[in-house]
């Protein structure tokens, strides 16, 4: 799947949905992230998607529209919304609007040591 600046790849591991959004979120890009990403949680009805922030280079209030967006309409169908290694810009964003006191934000730990 892929948009002007931004794309995604999904797949199902163990009854879960695993979202890797690649780019930037912007304006443009979140309005088609969303309706894609939309289908796909309506069509598997996850009862948990892991959205994998690893690769966003850039994201500025309309990523952080998309991803409450998400949460919400993943609530509405019984599912859990788990954001995944944002990188430190787009983590510092999430910590100024408190966005990890409503969504789940895990680290892979692993993948940093071995960085570094």
């Amino acid at each position: 799947m892929t948009q002007r600046n931004c794309a995604f790849d999904y797949e199902e591991r163990e009854g879960e949905l695993w979202i890797v959004v690649r780019g930037e979120i912007d304006h443009h890009s979140a309005v088609a992230l969303r309706g894609e990403i939309d289908r796909i949680l309506l069509e598997k009805k996850p009862k948990r998607a892991v959205l994998n922030l690893s690769e966003i280079g850039f994201m500025d209030s309309s990523g952080l529209g998309f991803v409450m967006g998400r949460y919400s309409f993943l609530q509405k169908l019984g599912g859990v919304l788990v954001l995944e290694d944002p990188n430190e810009r787009v983590d510092r964003i999430f910590a100024l609007a408190g966005l990890g006191r409503i969504i789940a934000i895990r680290k892979n730990e692993v993948e940093k040591e071995k960085i570094k």
